[in-house]
């Protein structure tokens, strides 16, 4: 599980990083253009009503949503027994006390107890953008290829232009090839293979040597 998508998409571009700038950012089209071509035709080729991924989902949350019990209070609030807690959902809100529902404007397992077993449907409680046309409408444009740069039609005012690098003098040292962590990743530490204990290993271990070390 990554922070942001913008993880997903270093995470896809590891091996390219440390091309030029200009072929990286052709890597970069390359990749959006292939993205965008394959999600296309996936999604042109989708039946159902929402896509594959979010009917996959409601399929496995309604048969956990089997298990419990629904207690109506009015036509739209409901409380739902799930084990030893209940959980508030009221559909004409849209909100579930877990907050799933909430949060990925998707029905979680209570909401689906609730639709089972009530008149309510389902997909009227998903969001728009989990449906079928929607998908197929965020990759309806193709991302175009680039000719090469002989076949440029580059205005005159820019094909003149001088441009310089910036008069500015740099330290020489080594590059950084790790990213910078977000403040929400927990920073993984090292850990003495010996003793068991974090901030070192055993290499750099200043407890004494015991003849029968902690297993």
């Amino acid at each position: 599980m990554t922070t942001n998508i913008s993880e997903s998409f270093n995470v896809v571009l590891i091996k390219v990083r440390e091309l030029p700038i200009t072929a990286f950012v052709n890597e970069v089209q390359l990749l959006c253009q292939r993205w965008f071509h394959q999600r296309r035709n996936k999604a042109s080729g989708c039946s159902s009503r929402m896509s594959p991924d979010v009917e996959n989902k409601l399929e496995q949350q309604k048969d956990r949503a089997q298990t419990m019990a629904v207690i109506c209070a009015d036509q739209y609030t409901f409380n739902v027994v799930d084990g030893n807690r209940n959980y508030c959902v009221d559909i004409a809100l849209w909100t579930c006390a877990c907050r799933k529902f909430q949060l990925d404007h998707l029905p979680c397992d209570h909401v689906l107890d609730v639709v089972r077993k009530t008149p309510y449907e389902a997909y009227d409680l998903c969001s728009l953008y989990y449906s079928r046309e929607h998908w197929h409408e965020t990759y309806r444009g193709a991302i175009q290829p680039v000719p090469h740069i002989s076949s440029w039609s580059i205005p005159s005012q820019i094909s003149t232009f001088d441009l310089q690098p910036p008069d500015v003098r740099t330290v020489a040292r080594k590059g950084r090839k790790r990213r910078i962590p977000s403040t929400s990743e927990e920073l993984s530490t090292s850990k003495c293979s010996r003793y068991k204990e974090h901030g070192h290993n055993r290499v750099t271990c200043q407890n004494p040597i015991a003849l029968h070390p902690p297993k």
